[in-house]
């Protein structure tokens, strides 16, 4: 029994609807069933699992609102995984866990692999690195995927936000100045379950625990990839508004985003033989569910 915790968020629909397909016994839950800033709904979801695997894709994600927010930046992003690893160790399973590229500042102008310092920018950063520390404390056989610019067809995301603003204005201003790799959330659930079947055929080993970076293979701006999305959009008949290239300084956030989050994934492929395509690769498919679910009726 896999239990997803997270599972109406993007990354766990993602994750069920392809637990499904491959006839995976699991449990996903979410608030208000598990939620974060309350132990005993933690404690309670598990115990009525009983996993043999637990896959965390729960997060406080809102990047400017975490300035703000901290207390509950921190209950979803330290406390309430901390937790989770904790029985983890207790009832000695295997936990995956997922992380970001915020944990970096931006400024080593290379892709950063995952021994490389931290220094994330806001709290969402801080909060997201201070989880990573939780779990790995605890003491469980934790795997934690750092992963960075996650969208799909679920949820609120860039690729949702650009098709909704570019059905109703002509131009879109869209910062080209800051690099990373789109990673779309059925290619990280793939990735997941692909880990999740490497341990259920081999057992747990030493070298699976620690941390691994996961994205889309390649890179481009923010500008790059609204660029793609209106690109695979227009295709499909939809009307793509102009785009201008901007930068950081013009459009000012609470938070401060890293120049360059871009991940080195060779250690995914190192250990567990796992390598995901080109970003653009799974655009197109994402562009037309969003399209067909977005449309007005």
């Amino acid at each position: 029994m896999i239990l997803i915790a997270g599972g109406s968020g993007q990354l766990g629909h993602a994750l069920t609807g392809l637990a499904k397909a491959r006839g995976l016994e699991f449990r996903a839950v979410s608030r208000p069933e598990l939620n974060f800033a309350t132990p005993d709904s933690i404690d309670a979801c598990f115990a009525a699992a009983q996993p043999s695997l637990v896959i965390n894709a729960a997060a406080y994600t809102a990047v400017d609102a975490a300035e703000t927010n901290r207390d509950a930046a921190v209950a979803g992003n330290v406390t309430g995984p901390q937790r989770l690893a904790q029985l983890c160790a207790d009832a000695g399973i295997p936990f995956i866990h997922v992380s970001t590229d915020y944990v970096f500042d931006g400024a080593k102008g290379a892709p950063y692999v995952e021994t490389d310092p931290t220094g994330p920018t806001g709290v969402y950063g801080e909060t997201k690195l201070q989880g990573e520390q939780a779990v790995l404390a605890t003491g469980a056989d934790a795997i934690i995927l750092r992963t960075a610019w996650v969208y799909g067809a679920h949820g609120k995301n860039f690729a949702r936000t650009m098709l909704q603003a570019g059905a109703k204005l002509p131009q879109l201003r869209v910062v080209a100045d800051q690099l990373g790799t789109p990673t779309a959330a059925p290619e990280l659930a793939r990735v997941i379950l692909d880990i999740a079947d490497t341990l259920r055929r081999t057992g747990w080993r030493a070298e699976y625990r620690g941390i691994f970076h996961a994205t889309g293979a390649g890179e481009t701006t923010w500008h790059g990839f609204a660029t793609a999305i209106f690109a695979a959009a227009a295709a499909m008949g939809y009307n793509p508004p102009a785009l201008q290239a901007i930068t950081t300084a013009d459009w000012p956030t609470p938070a401060r985003r890293p120049a360059d989050s871009r991940l080195d994934c060779r250690k995914l492929a190192r250990v567990f033989g796992i390598t995901s395509p080109e970003w653009r690769e799974n655009l197109g498919p994402i562009v037309q569910q969003l399209l067909s679910m977005d449309r007005p009726n």
